[in-house]
């Protein structure tokens, strides 16, 4: 059993929807998380955003209508997952942070959700971007979905 961990967007959209080539990985993540294998999961509700904008926009035979999204969001993220923001105290400073750490661009929503994790406590970030995320950056590690379920594997029951 493993505790804490912080899944990102794409462990969220290929665990629940499972559209991309390959989402057994991120599919057993999610029964983890169903079954109680893994404690007390967090998430950002940036990625409640954009699970939400993902699964409603993608091509058509894998969309889904708002009122489904809304339903997955709220049965299988809201319910199941510790769903945190950067903490107030912690926003104004923020951007000076990612100036400091040389974050440009669009890396400045993953640096975002980095913080979130690290406030939150995460004891590992799972995503299947992990160019996206810098260990030094996040203070803790960084595990892809076919890692995190090698871990799963060798974790007792």
């Amino acid at each position: 059993m493993v505790k804490d961990w912080f899944l990102d967007t794409s462990i969220l959209v290929a665990g629940i929807v499972g559209f991309r080539q390959e989402p057994e990985a991120a599919q057993r993540i999610l029964d983890a998380v169903a079954d109680g294998r893994i404690r007390e999961p967090i998430t950002a509700w940036h990625c409640c955003l954009e699970f939400y904008s993902v699964i409603t926009r993608v091509p058509i035979e894998f969309r889904l209508e708002p009122v489904e999204a809304e339903r997955l969001v709220r049965e299988e993220i809201l319910a199941r997952f510790r769903v945190r923001q950067l903490p107030a105290d912690r926003q104004e400073g923020f951007l000076g942070l990612a100036v400091e750490q040389g974050v440009a661009g669009a890396r400045v929503y993953d640096f975002h959700l980095a913080q979130v994790a690290r406030a939150a406590g995460a004891s590992a970030i799972v995503t299947d971007n992990p160019r996206h995320f810098k260990a030094p950056e996040v203070g803790c590690r960084i595990l892809t979905s076919l890692e995190a379920v090698a871990e799963l594997d060798r974790s007792p029951a």
